[in-house]
């Protein structure tokens, strides 16, 4: 069974920062791939297909990874990252 998914306030501020939508972090973490990143954390990376312009560059991927702290009862999404690349 999937814990519950919550967001910190750092990561839902990250999230529209960087491109990102809750939708697609959820995605990451659920389907996407799982790498140990610091502090006893995990980080999800799932690749997106973009074809749109980020900041005034085109790109056809969008990849995002979440950092997520695994408690007993939930998945606490700590920051969120966004590569772009492609096109």
């Amino acid at each position: 069974m999937q814990k519950k998914i919550v967001f910190s306030p750092h990561a839902l501020h990250q999230i529209s920062d960087r491109g990102a939508t809750e939708g697609e972090i959820i995605q990451a973490i659920e389907g996407g791939e799982k790498q140990p990143a610091k502090k006893g954390r995990a980080a999800f990376r799932k690749n997106f297909s973009f074809e749109k312009h980020w900041k005034g560059r085109y790109y056809s991927t969008k990849q995002v990874m979440a950092i997520v702290a695994d408690t007993p009862d939930e998945q606490v999404v700590v920051t969120v990252f966004t590569f772009f690349f492609g096109g």
